[in-house]
């Protein structure tokens, strides 16, 4: 065996180990939250409630309804985990969840024929842009901003869908495993959907001022 096999069969070691130690983090925090322990909850949505946001807020293309969003979805994970079946990661299952809600957060609204509607100019930018990290020159921060809001009304103008493929696997950065168990499709239909899906993004982008 070459010097690379031993090191590459030894970092695939390592990668199950750590796997195997997640999964079993997992399972220590699933017992606690079936028990009702409310810093095992409190601990489950520090880590998680950030990325929920992010995906409720492409979804719904709105931070107010992605914020309540949010909450409604913590409190139904709350209410709901003991039926939990572990047919997927938790994380995994938490997208599921938040998948659900934003669909029909969306068809609600649509019923209604109204929504909040976000309004793409400098200010909504730089809210869309705010990050960790050290802050970036203001003019930097300003392109960067609008970049990321051009793109946002892009994906709003996706069926729903679509958007939930986009965000999900090129945002989120989600493997197909994760996204089949999330929508509950074939990996072919994801497949072939968030191609077409990038194809519209991809279209709309080209027509929107950068």
């Amino acid at each position: 065996m070459s010097p690379g096999g031993v090191l590459d069969v030894g970092q695939q070691t390592l990668a199950t180990e750590a796997g195997s130690d997640a999964r079993r983090e997992e399972q220590a925090l699933l017992v606690r939250l079936r028990r009702g322990d409310p810093e095992a909850f409190e601990s489950l949505v520090r880590e998680h409630q950030d990325r929920l946001y992010d995906f409720c807020f492409r979804m719904l293309g709105d931070r107010e309804e992605a914020h309540d969003v949010v909450q409604e979805i913590f409190v139904s994970v709350h209410q709901h985990v003991r039926r939990f079946r572990e047919d997927a990661r938790l994380s995994t299952w938490l997208f599921r969840v938040s998948k659900n809600h934003c669909l029909n957060r969306l068809k609600y609204l649509q019923r209604r024929g109204r929504g909040r509607s976000e309004v793409y100019d400098e200010v909504s930018a730089a809210a869309i842009a705010e990050g960790g990290g050290a802050p970036p020159q203001p003019d930097a921060a300003l392109d960067a901003a609008r970049e990321r809001a051009r793109v946002q009304r892009a994906i709003s103008q996706l069926d729903p869908d679509a958007r939930m493929l986009v965000a999900l696997r090129d945002i989120e950065g989600l493997s197909y495993d994760e996204i089949v168990d999330i929508t509950e499709l074939p990996e072919g239909t994801v497949k072939s959907r968030l191609h077409r899906a990038r194809e519209k993004l991809a279209d709309l982008l080209g027509r929107f001022e950068p």
